[in-house]
This record gives C-alpha cells, sequence and structure tokens, in this order.
C-alpha cells in the first residue's frame, strides 16, 4: 500500500547536512519532498518497485530507480550515500539481514542508517495472540504483506551484523492509555513470569521503532539554549530551528530550556546557550557561576544592538564579557560586540524550509504585507507614495498591516486588513498569502545592525520583496531577486510597476525563492554550527582564562 504521508520522526533523523540520501522503498516519494524542502541541495535518490508509485515519486525527488532491492543490483552506479533510509520495508523482504549487510557497502564511512520497522512486542499484537481472534489486515502491524518481525534486540542484532552501531532507538507510541490498561490487565502474569513491569511497559507500548545507526558513533555533543517567548519570529530562527537542524545529526543532543537549575549535566561537550539574556550586575553573574560549576562552555546569543534596547545599556551589563563566546545575526552587531569579546561567531538568518507556494492565483489582484513590529519610524516617510498608489490601483491591491495600527489607519484605501501582534506561525500565513512584502528601514545605527530576516521570508514563500536599501542592498539583487527603493518616488514607481505587470512580478518571486534555495537554507550551516561547538569545546581552558581575565570576580573563591 502506497504512503503519501512522510514520517515526522524518520525526517527529524535524516541528517541535514547530507549530500547524498538514498531511500528504500520510495513509494511516492513524500519524505523525500518534504525533506528537499529543508535541504534542496541534497541529491535524493530512490528505490521503489510499483511503477506507478515510482512514477509519482520521479516527480518529487531527483533520481527514482524501479528496481527489487533483493534481486537487483544496487542502481545509481558508484554513487555513496550520507544517509540510506528504510521506512516501514525491512519487514516486508523475505532476507532483509541480507540486503543490510550488502546495501552498507553504498554508505559512507560517517554515513547513517535511519529506519523504521513494527514493533512485534506491541500489546496489541499479543492481545490479539491471547484471545486467539489474530489475523491480518490490508495495512498496519497485522499488514498481510509482512514477511519479517522485530523486537528491538532482533532489530539491534541485524544492524550489528551488518557493521553498524545504533546510536537511537525511538518508540512510536500511539494510544498510550491503552497500552497502559493491558500492562495493568496482565499484572499477575508479569510477576508470575518475573518480568519486570515498567520495562514490559516501554517495550510493550511502541507501534513502531525508528532507528538510527552508523558504522561508528562519534563522541555526543550536547547544546542547550535558554529562549525568550517567541516574539517575532526571533526565537523560532535564532533558537529553536537551528537547534532542530543541528539535532539531525546523530551525534548532537539539543534542548530548550526555561532554567539551568534542574539540569542534568551531560557527559563530554556541552555548551550552553543564553539567547538575548540581560546579565546585569551581581545578579546577572549569578546564572553565569552556576552553569560554569556545571562544566558548561557559556555561549551568548544576541542579534540586535544592545545600545539601543532598555534593558541591557545598563553600565553593568555583562552580556559578551561573562561568557566564553558570543553568536551574532550580522558584521555589524559583531564589529559592536568584539570590543567586549573577541570569540564572537556570525551565523546569518536562515530558513528551515520551503513552504508550497500559495500566492499568486489572481492576476488581478495583488497582496502587500507590512509587518510592522518596532517600525514606527520607517514607513511615515513612504506614506503619501502608497496612499497615491492605492488610489490608483483600487481594488486591485489589498494592503494587509500586522502590529503597527497607526500605518493601518494611516492608509486611505478601503482594501486593508489588520492583524494585532500574532504568532510567528500565523505571520508565516499571512506573508504566504501575498504577492509583496514591503520591508522599510531608515538609515540608523540601530537598522544598520539588523539582519535581512524579511528578505529570506519573503523568498521562501515567494513573495517579491520591495525593501530599503538599508540592510536589503547587501541581499537583494535589485530587478532580479527583489525591488530596491530609498525615495518615496522610487517606491512608488517600483509599487506601481509591480501591480501593472504580475507575470514580472512573478519572476522576481521566483528568483528570490531560488536564492534563499541555494543559500539561505538552515541545513546548510548545520556542519559550521557544529564544527564552531566542538572547537570551542577543545578551546575551552584558554577561552575560560580569558573569561576571567575579563571578569576576575567569576574565579571560584
Amino acid at each position: 500500500m502506497a504512503h503519501d504521508i512522510p514520517n515526522p520522526d524518520l525526517l527529524a533523523r535524516i541528517p541535514l547536512r547530507a549530500r547524498a540520501v538514498l531511500e528504500i522503498g520510495c513509494s511516492r516519494g513524500a519524505l523525500g519532498e518534504e525533506y528537499k524542502r529543508r535541504n534542496p541541495a541534497c541529491r535524493y535518490f530512490g528505490i521503489e518497485r510499483n511503477p506507478d508509485d515510482a512514477q509519482v515519486a520521479a516527480t518529487r525527488i531527483d533520481h527514482v530507480a524501479i528496481a527489487n532491492v533483493e534481486t537487483d543490483p544496487l542502481p545509481f552506479g558508484a554513487q555513496s550515500f550520507d544517509c540510506i533510509v528504510y521506512g516501514d520495508v525491512l519487514e516486508h523482504l523475505v532476507d532483509p539481514w541480507a540486503v543490510l549487510q550488502t546495501q552498507m557497502r553504498a554508505l559512507r564511512p560517517d554515513g547513517v542508517v535511519v529506519l523504521c520497522v513494527p514493533n512485534v512486542e506491541h500489546w496489541s499484537f499479543i492481545e490479539a495472540l491471547l484471545r486467539g481472534s489474530f489475523d491480518y489486515a490490508e495495512d498496519g502491524l497485522f499488514d498481510r504483506t509482512h514477511l519479517r518481525w522485530f523486537t528491538e534486540e532482533t532489530m539491534r542484532r541485524a544492524l550489528r551484523d551488518a557493521g553498524l552501531v545504533v546510536g537511537e532507538v525511538m518508540p512510536r507510541v500511539f494510544g498510550k492509555p491503552a497500552a497502559e490498561a493491558f500492562v495493568r490487565a496482565m499484572r499477575p502474569t508479569l510477576a508470575a513470569l518475573g518480568v519486570d513491569e515498567a520495562n514490559y511497559l516501554r517495550r510493550a507500548e511502541a507501534l513502531q521503532l525508528v532507528v538510527r545507526a552508523q558504522p561508528q558513533l562519534a563522541e555526543r555533543l550536547s547544546v542547550i539554549s535558554t529562549m525568550l517567548p517567541p516574539i517575532g519570529g526571533v526565537s523560532h530562527v535564532r533558537v529553536i530551528e537551528p537547534l532542530a537542524a543541528m539535532a539531525s545529526d546523530p551525534s548532537v543532543d539539543t534542548q530548550v530550556t526555561a532554567t539551568i537549575e534542574l539540569l542534568d549535566v551531560p557527559e563530554g561537550p556541552r555548551i550552553f546557550i543564553l539567547h538575548r539574556p540581560a546579565l546585569i550586575g551581581e545578579a546577572g553573574l549569578a546564572p553565569i557561576r552556576a552553569l560554569l560549576a556545571r562544566g558548561y562552555l557559556v555561549v551568548c546569543e544576541f542579534d540586535d544592538n544592545p545600545d539601543f534596547i532598555p534593558a541591557t545599556m545598563h553600565p553593568d551589563m555583562w552580556n559578551f564579557r561573562a561568557v566564553h563566546a558570543v553568536q551574532t545575526s550580522t558584521a555589524p552587531l559583531a564589529e559592536r560586540i568584539r570590543p567586549d569579546n573577541p570569540e564572537v561567531r556570525i551565523f546569518p538568518n536562515a530558513i528551515a524550509r520551503l513552504p508550497e507556494p500559495v500566492n499568486f492565483a489572481d492576476p488581478a489582484r495583488m497582496n502587500l504585507l507590512f509587518a510592522g513590529l518596532n517600525r514606527h519610524d520607517d514607513w511615515p516617510p513612504y506614506l503619501e507614495a502608497l496612499n497615491a498608489v492605492a488610489a490608483l490601483a483600487g481594488e486591485r491591491l489589498t494592503f494587509h498591516i500586522v502590529a503597527d495600527r497607526e500605518a493601518f489607519d494611516a492608509l486611505q484605501t478601503p482594501h486593508k486588513t489588520f492583524t494585532p501582534m500574532c504568532g510567528y506561525e500565523t505571520y508565516q500565513m499571512l506573508l504566504g498569502q501575498c504577492e509583496i512584502s514591503f520591508m522599510p528601514l531608515a538609515d540608523t545605527v540601530f537598522n544598520r545592525g539588523k539582519s535581512d530576516l524579511k528578505f529570506i521570508e519573503a523568498g521562501a514563500h515567494r513573495v517579491v520583496p520591495l525593501a530599503s536599501h538599508v540592510v536589503y542592498a547587501n541581499s537583494i539583487e535589485d530587478g532580479r531577486t527583489g525591488l530596491l527603493f530609498s525615495t518615496p518616488e522610487e517606491l512608488r514607481y517600483r509599487l506601481a510597476r509591480l501591480l501593472a505587470d504580475p507575470a514580472a512580478a512573478l519572476q522576481l518571486a521566483e528568483a528570490a525563492r531560488t536564492e534563499v534555495a541555494t543559500n539561505r537554507m538552515a541545513a546548510y550551516q548545520v556542519d559550521e554550527r557544529i564544527a564552531w561547538y566542538r572547537d570551542l569545546w577543545a578551546r575551552r581552558q584558554e577561552l575560560h582564562a580569558a573569561l576571567l581575565a575579563r571578569l576576575p570576580q567569576l574565579a571560584e573563591g
């Protein structure tokens, strides 16, 4: 039976750094298509027995071969792979053990195998046997095409025989209360057999097992971060998405936390990131001392100029001096921070996933988004130009304003909508429904340190960036991946041009999306981030000595 919904637990474990992935039994290519939304640069290969499914898969992924993996040699010549995926496949093979051992020859030495198999220890299987009601079904655990059955231990053994070391086994649990009820009913039998109840529940509640294995395991790196409340996408782009991208690497564990007191201290390299902290005075040094006592290397994540943020303008602000290193998003911010701490790394903002475009559905109408968080001084010089174009366009142009009520009220058109401050998902949805993103920034010291996040968000959604030269001139190729303006007259002309030629607007939007897909994906930063954190850990004694030289009060005693 063809599956057209990607398994999210498999997807999360395919390394985002992969250059080439092979999926055995790719069905219609749903998993590969979704993976390439996160890593467009990867060459995704699939093998499928069903010609109809393979034909669909070929429209979604890069290379598809129709083959029987048990009788045919691996296609694709001498191609080797960073990851080989078996999603609900091995149980359908006559000799899955032989297939694993043969196909591992195509896995690169640092490659990863990711697989999902049904768990024969699932409680529903046992209950059906006990009641005498076992029978095959069209799909699921009792799929009539299943030829082999696996437990966690037999799966580990098969991978070990193929020359692999299991690094992770993740149970996929659905309907946990039913599993718990079954185990309670079985309590006398378990006791009579000397079977530990808690251990049995762990084995019996998993419908499937997702396993990740490698030829050899690397030393585990733990990266833990605090996070500000999700406002304006900052927390998603600077914390949630980079951590998720790194966690796709089997050697990295990541975690978001609101506290440091209850954390278990992991073994091996451990990095603690403080997201936009306000480390002020003696109270600001307390969490640093606690982290140092637990053996963490401490990094500050900051992506705005602190000289314009009231909470960080205090003379005893230690955000950058009291940590081993700092990560930020732009070169101007790095220059501002380096006098306080020379260990600064720039990670430009990036996109985690390319969404499916839904705009440009009606060439007779266009929608313009202005997300006005903290832009009160940036849009007023352009108001007259916006109103002039609105008057000419009439119902052909609708303005969608987020957060800035004053800007909404100032627009002299009935064709407008207002959305108060909203969650990042809502903002993304609104952006995706528009054709133009209006992005004005006045030429100020604060704005010059800002990132081009709105450009890459617009590009990802196939929305035309209509932006100021400030910040965006370094990202947008004017006339190819967007349009730039520096005066109200330029804005009026360029906005009118977009309305007059929707086909040209779509071409700009497509080019912006291609630019993001080629150069600005979070997947492309995974290796760099991991390498930097490992390098920081390797130099921790040197970095710690520099930290104590900056702030001797952090020294013990």
